[in-house]
C-alpha cells in the first residue's frame, strides 16, 4: 500500500500530539493535575470518556489513508489503485463491498420493494427478491431468520462477556501490582467503588460497550444491521465512516476559533478603551453578516476554484478533504464571536479584583497578568463553550449538508445521510433506518461530550473548588 496524507489527517494527528504534550505537562504541575483527578473520580464523566475514546479511535483509524496495491502484473512496476482507503476499511472488512441492489430493511433477508423475478418453471411473479448478502446463508429466511438472529445475538453476548471478563481481570491485575495488594482485595474495592478513580463506572461502561459491539459485529457478518440505502450501500458502514467527519468538524473548527476568541476577549476586557471599541466593532460587524450566506458564498468560491484547477487534485477524496478543511475554517471564523463576548464580560469583572490590582501595582507586565491571572480564571468558560460549540457544529454540519453547502456529497457524513433520508421519509412505507442510524450516532457523541464537559467545567472552575 502507498500512504496518503490529507491536510485534515495531518491536522488531526498534530492535535493528538498537542494533547499528548499537554498530558505530560499537566502531570508535572499540581494545579493542572488536581482538576483532572477530580474529573477521574466522577462516574458519569469517566463513562462518557470511554464513549468519546471509542469515537476518537474510530476517527483516527479512518484518518490513516492509503492507496491499495493492485494485483501483481507481469511488469516489475508496482501499480496502486486510484481509490483511497483507510485502516478503518480494513477493520470493517467486506462491510463496504457487500452492496445490494437497493433498499433493504435492518436485519432483512429480502429486498424492501417488490420486483419481477423469474421462477424455475419459466414464469414470472412480482414478489420480494432475496438479498445477495443479507441472510444469504439461510435456506428458508421466512421461517429461520428470527431464530438465526436470536442465535447470533446470544453468541455476541457470550463473546462480549468473555472479553469483558478478561478485561476486568487484566485491569484488576494491573491495579493490584500498582497498589501492591492482593488480586481479591482489588476486586472487592472495585465492587465497592473504593478507588479515587471511578473504575467501577468505567468497567461497567466498557463491558456494556463491548457486548454491544460484539453483537453488532456478529450480526454484521450475515446481515445488514441498519439496512441499506437507495443504491444498496450498508447504512451501518456509512454511519461509522461519518464519525471522522463529525470529529473533524468539531475539533478543527474549535482550533480555528479558540485563538481569536481568547485573545480578543481578554484584550477587550482588560485594556478597555479604544482596543475594546475596535474589537467590539469587529465582532459586531461579523455578526451582522448572515452566517449561512457567508458559508454558502465561500463554498461556492471553493467549488469554482476546484472546477478551474481540477488537474491539481489526484482523487475525489482529496477534493472532498479540501472542502471539509475550508468548511472548518469558515465555521471557525464565523463562530468565535460568542465566546469572545463571554470572555470580555468575565475579564471586565476579573480585572477589578484585588490580586489583579496588586499585580498591576507591583509592575507585572500586562501579558503576564492576562496569562497567569486572567486566563486560568476564564478557562471554565472556555471549556464549556468548546463542548457546546462542538455539539452545535456537529449539528450545523447536518443543516448545511441539507442545503448542499456542507461537506462534499461524496464524503460520508451524518449530514449527508440525513439529507439523503429526507425523500425516503415521504415513501410508503417509510424508509426510516438511514435517519435513525445518523440520529443514534450523533446523539451518543453529543451526549457523551456534554456529560464530560460538565465535569471538566466543575473541576476547572476556581469558584467551585473545595
Amino acid at each position: 500500500m502507498m500512504p496518503v496524507i490529507f491536510v485534515t489527517d495531518a491536522l488531526i494527528f498534530l492535535l493528538v500530539f498537542m494533547v499528548v504534550v499537554y498530558v505530560f505537562y499537566a502531570r508535572q504541575h499540581e494545579h493542572l493535575r488536581a482538576p483532572w483527578h477530580n474529573v477521574s473520580s466522577r462516574p458519569l464523566a469517566m463513562s462518557a470518556a470511554i464513549i468519546l475514546a471509542i469515537y476518537i479511535v474510530v476517527g483516527l483509524l479512518d484518518s490513516l489513508h492509503f492507496h491499495p496495491k493492485l494485483e501483481v502484473t507481469k511488469s516489475s512496476d508496482t501499480i496502486y489503485s486510484t481509490e483511497v482507503s483507510s485502516v478503518l476499511d480494513l477493520v470493517l472488512g467486506d462491510l463496504h463491498q457487500n452492496t445490494e441492489r437497493t433498499y433493504s430493511a435492518p436485519l432483512a433477508s429480502y429486498a424492501f420493494a417488490k420486483e419481477m423475478i423469474d421462477l424455475p418453471d419459466g414464469k414470472q411473479t412480482r414478489t420480494y427478491p432475496r438479498l445477495k448478502y443479507g441472510g444469504a446463508h439461510l435456506d428458508e429466511p421466512a421461517t429461520d431468520s428470527a431464530a438465526d438472529i436470536t442465535k447470533n445475538i446470544f453468541i455476541g453476548c457470550v463473546f462480549g462477556l468473555v472479553i469483558s471478563s478478561i478485561l476486568l481481570g487484566l485491569i484488576t491485575f494491573i491495579l493490584s501490582k500498582a497498589h501492591k495488594t492482593s488480586f481479591r482485595r482489588v476486586l472487592k474495592q472495585i465492587y465497592k467503588n473504593d478507588f479515587h478513580v471511578a473504575w467501577t463506572a468505567m468497567i461497567i461502561t466498557m463491558s456494556l460497550t463491548i457486548i454491544v459491539l460484539t453483537i453488532v459485529y456478529n450480526l454484521a457478518q450475515y446481515y445488514h444491521v441498519f439496512g441499506t440505502d437507495k443504491v444498496g450501500q450498508d447504512v451501518l458502514y456509512q454511519a461509522i465512516k461519518s464519525i471522522r467527519t463529525g470529529l473533524v468538524i468539531g475539533t478543527l473548527t474549535t482550533l480555528v476559533m479558540l485563538p481569536f476568541a481568547i485573545m480578543m476577549g481578554l484584550m477587550a476586557g482588560y485594556f478597555r478603551g479604544w482596543i475594546d471599541d475596535v474589537i467590539q466593532y469587529l465582532y459586531t460587524t461579523l455578526n451582522s453578516i448572515p452566517g449561512v450566506l457567508l458559508i454558502a458564498a465561500s463554498i461556492l468560491l471553493l467549488q469554482v476554484y476546484i472546477g478551474n484547477h481540477a488537474d491539481d487534485f489526484n482523487s475525489i477524496e482529496e477534493r472532498a478533504d479540501l472542502r471539509l478543511l475550508f468548511l472548518c475554517i469558515i465555521l471557525g471564523i464565523t463562530s468565535w464571536t460568542g465566546l469572545c463576548r463571554l470572555l470580555r464580560a468575565e475579564t471586565l469583572k476579573l480585572r477589578e479584583i484585588d490580586y489583579v490590582q496588586a499585580a498591576q501595582a507591583f509592575g507585572v507586565s500586562n501579558l503576564s497578568i492576562m496569562l497567569r491571572h486572567l486566563l486560568p480564571n476564564v478557562m471554565h468558560i472556555v471549556m464549556i463553550s468548546i463542548v457546546i460549540d462542538f455539539s452545535g457544529l456537529v449539528l450545523a454540519e447536518a443543516v448545511l449538508s441539507y442545503i448542499n453547502i456542507g461537506v462534499d456529497p461524496s464524503m460520508n457524513s451524518w449530514g449527508n445521510m440525513i439529507n439523503g433520508a429526507r425523500l425516503e421519509m415521504a415513501r410508503e412505507p417509510i424508509v426510516w433506518w438511514s435517519l435513525a442510524a445518523a440520529f443514534v450516532f450523533m446523539f451518543v457523541l453529543v451526549l457523551a461530550a456534554n456529560l464530560f464537559s460538565d465535569a471538566v467545567r466543575d473541576a476547572f472552575d476556581p469558584r467551585l473548588r473545595h
